[in-house]
């Protein structure tokens, strides 16, 4: 199953239980993916970090995370879009899955689905593949209206999960717009009182909110995406650690190799020593 639609404007979607043979798009940096083991298991590497798949589950990635397919033992489906197809930033009041669903941190969203969330998220699959048989004029916006029903029910999934109903929307919103915030701004701002401020709230108001909701701290989270790029970057990039400091917004080298020593209780030559491919 390899079902693939391009729009003029470079969109892109797809939905195939073959991704691991296609190198283009395990290398395309601009695409999201959720990933969707229906039956067996996967075995994957996330930007270095081994996880593994059980039968309906779904992860859910962003364009920066790197995948790896170590063993798969079972079926799995991918589904693919780019923001030309479908922009989660523009049509955030849509589908409420930006810097919830979708974040450029190692915290990685995986859904566990039961029997009822299984059938629907199928008949939404099942409905693609019929609609990619059709030529017409109205097939691009089809695709995208049941890539929103995906998204939407992945979100409500996510949210079931997660306990978010009622009173719980407000802070929901606020714990999503910090997430998102970070991803924008990790590099040029690196306290809680940036974000705080951008926020028109206190830090202890996020603080508290984090804390109620067992989350990471504000300050963790700032600096597990300052950290999950710094891996990314030293692991992919061909870049030396000196220009990585910089690219990052540290004042200087030592600052940089501080900060990931803090963090991973390693050297960055251990490091790369110890886990970047040849």
């Amino acid at each position: 199953m390899n079902y693939t639609f391009n729009t003029k404007l470079q969109g892109i979607i797809a939905l195939c239980n073959d991704s691991h043979h296609q190198r283009v798009w395990r290398e395309d940096r601009t695409l999201y993916k959720f990933l969707w083991q229906q039956k067996g298991t996967l075995s994957l590497e996330i930007d270095h970090i081994p996880i593994k798949l059980q039968e309906n589950e779904i992860l859910c990635l962003t364009p920066l995370h790197h995948i790896d397919f170590k063993e798969i033992d079972g079926k799995y489906i991918a589904l693919l879009f780019n923001s030309n197809f479908y922009c989660i930033f523009g049509h955030d009041d849509e589908v409420s899955c930006n810097g919830f669903l979708f974040n450029g941190s190692d915290q990685l969203m995986k859904l566990e689905l039961c029997p009822e969330q299984t059938a629907l998220l199928q008949q939404i699959t099942d409905d693609f593949a019929n609609e990619y048989e059709v030529e017409d004029n109205f097939r691009e916006e089809v695709l995208r209206i049941l890539l929103k029903r995906f998204i939407i029910t992945c979100t409500r999934i996510a949210k079931k999960k997660y306990d978010i109903t009622g009173d719980k929307e407000k802070t929901f919103h606020l714990v999503r717009q910090f997430y998102v915030l970070v991803d924008q701004n990790f590099k040029e701002k690196k306290k809680v009182q940036d974000y705080a401020e951008m926020m028109h709230r206190s830090p202890k108001t996020l603080t508290n909110v984090f804390t109620q909701r067992n989350l990471p701290s504000p300050l963790q989270i700032i600096r597990q995406r300052l950290l999950a790029e710094s891996k990314r970057l030293l692991l992919y990039s061909e870049k030396p650690a000196k220009e990585i400091a910089y690219i990052l917004g540290f004042n200087d080298p030592s600052e940089f190799s501080r900060f990931f020593k803090i963090m991973t209780l390693q050297s960055i030559s251990s490091f790369l020593k110890n886990d970047k491919r040849e």
